[in-house]
């Protein structure tokens, strides 16, 4: 049985779709078994009894707007992030799902779950959309931004195997994000670490990549350091956001585009439902030493499903375990 950790208080409309979400992983999922951490009474409109549910009751949770996560850690290990983490320290759960603050779920990796050793830094690694629909991992977006190349030949190897394991995607191409294509573009740092990715073993460099690309490159994995990352998170976001209230304006710009509109209904949806990143899952945090994943702040019940789907089938892959071995095989040999 698959044990998981669930804040039931993070996110902007906790706790009404994360509750729903988990009743809907466990009559999906025969083979997991949920711990939801908040304040029941909030959380009692929304709950349903189930054999493989469990609540532990606290009234105390992090603001979405939390703006000093170690403060609060240090001051109140009663908040339900951090209890639904220590659940996963003390080994009664093998992962944790929040929708909650990043940063806080960021610091209470560190202080609570632990870095990996194998691993020197720990990055925040979204499934962003793809034109292929089997989305990519793009990473760091935003946990560190000073890095050494050492640092996301790691990131690489984890994501290869996350890609493999969990996207079900033989052989991932990993690409390193930068202004050309060409190995001498970029600054030393990309130029750095172009050639310690194309010498490595364990990842199968595609090479350099161009953010016009982001959505319909053969590449499985996209690389960079977690301020360009997150710069290019945001502006797919912005831009997918920007398209979506272009074309609404559009439809609605005369009888005869609104008359077509209702015949594109199914296809309007379907291309709204591919710019959904909830519907491959949330982001991975990728180092700690179990599975923490941070699904989107504005999860609704079907976004949330996917943190958990995602979570129970890293659990499954053993993930967590393929990365020490092979990190630890790698550090071998540089040895």
């Amino acid at each position: 049985m698959i044990r998981l950790a669930v804040d039931g208080m993070g996110g902007d409309y906790a706790p009404e779709p994360i509750v729903k979400g988990t009743l809907m992983a466990l009559e999906k999922f025969d083979n997991i078994e949920i711990t939801l951490f908040g304040d029941e009474t909030k959380m009692a409109p929304f709950l349903k009894q189930h054999p493989r549910l469990h609540v532990m009751h606290t009234p105390h949770y992090l603001d979405m707007g939390e703006k000093d996560p170690i403060k609060q850690y240090r001051t109140n290990k009663e908040l339900s992030m951090f209890m639904a983490m220590q659940h996963v320290r003390d080994g009664k759960s093998d992962a944790v799902i929040s929708a909650g603050p990043t940063q806080a779920l960021v610091v209470g990796g560190h202080f609570i779950i632990r870095r990996m050793p194998e691993m020197r830094r720990v990055a925040i690694a979204p499934v962003i959309p793809s034109f292929d629909g089997k989305g990519r991992i793009l990473l760091d977006s935003g946990a560190n931004v000073d890095f050494k190349p050492e640092h996301l030949l790691d990131f690489a190897v984890y994501a290869t195997i996350m890609s493999n394991k969990v996207l079900k995607i033989k052989d991932p191409k990993v690409a390193l994000i930068n202004i050309g294509t060409e190995d001498s573009k970029g600054r030393d740092f990309d130029k750095e670490t172009f050639a310690l990715l194309k010498a490595s073993k364990d990842i199968n460099f595609y090479g350099n990549l161009e953010p016009k690309e982001l959505l319909t490159t053969e590449a499985n994995i996209l690389l960079s350091d977690g301020f360009t990352a997150n710069i290019v998170m945001k502006t797919m976001e912005g831009t997918a956001k920007g398209m979506g209230m272009i074309l609404k304006r559009e439809l609605k710009s005369s009888i005869f585009t609104m008359i077509g509109a209702l015949f594109m209904r199914k296809g309007l949806k379907r291309f709204k439902k591919s710019f959904d990143a909830s519907e491959i899952g949330g982001a991975l945090l990728m180092g700690f030493n179990s599975v923490v994943i941070k699904a989107q702040g504005a999860s609704k019940e079907n976004g949330f499903f996917n943190g958990i789907r995602q979570a129970k089938e890293m659990v499954e892959a053993n993930v967590i375990g393929l990365v020490t071995e092979t990190l630890s095989k790698k550090e071998a040999v540089e040895e």
